[in-house]
């Protein structure tokens, strides 16, 4: 069965570059714009792991990887990030994110980050 994963980010265009990335390499993949509709869709679906966005409306990426660990302490989730956010990724890892991956995609590197999160 194929692992699904949640894609948390505001922006579409980075969405879809995930969405390809993660589907052709076999995940079955959902989406949400922001930290609000990721909390219902995680408590929906329980997916096997969320990449989220740091810097979203409604809620951010930090608020809503405590939130899905309170649901969730199992959870597996990465952060996607702009190179000058290393002090929001640091304290994303503190509220419980595994790893992150640095934008714009590097398919390779995206994988790697992804496959060592899962185990």
């Amino acid at each position: 069965m194929a692992k699904k994963v949640l894609i948390v980010d505001d922006a579409s265009v980075i969405r879809i570059v995930l969405k390809g990335i993660l589907s052709s390499a076999g995940f079955e993949v959902t989406e949400a714009v922001n930290g609000v509709e990721a909390l219902q869709k995680y408590t929906e679906l329980r997916p096997d792991l969320v990449t989220m966005d740091i810097t979203m409306p409604e809620m951010d990426g930090i608020a809503t990887v405590k939130e899905i660990k309170a649901i969730d302490p199992a959870a597996k989730i990465v952060m996607c990030s702009a190179m000058g956010q290393k002090t929001l990724v640091l304290e994303a890892i503190e509220a419980g994110a595994l790893n992150f991956i640095i934008k714009p995609f590097d398919h390779a590197k995206v994988m790697e980050v992804i496959n060592k999160v899962l185990g």
